[in-house]
């Protein structure tokens, strides 16, 4: 996600503290908050895909996924 639609969340949100939001803004920051959380969670993923555990025998293996 650009930098360009994180600060139109911010834009949203500082504009929702001074009036409401109309319906299409609404849907706006929805749109752009569930892309937000997508971003988030695709580079969490990735980095724990690049997590490895190293045992007492300098041994590494991949980071187990969870079900």
């Amino acid at each position: 996600m650009d930098q360009k639609r994180i600060d139109r969340i911010s834009e949203l949100t500082r504009i929702s503290r001074e009036r409401p939001l109309t319906a299409e803004e609404l849907a706006e920051r929805a749109a752009l908050r569930a892309e937000y959380i997508a971003s988030v969670k695709r580079s969490l993923e990735t980095q724990l895909e690049n997590t490895y555990l190293v045992d007492d025998r300098g041994a590494k293996r991949p980071l187990p996924k969870k079900p």
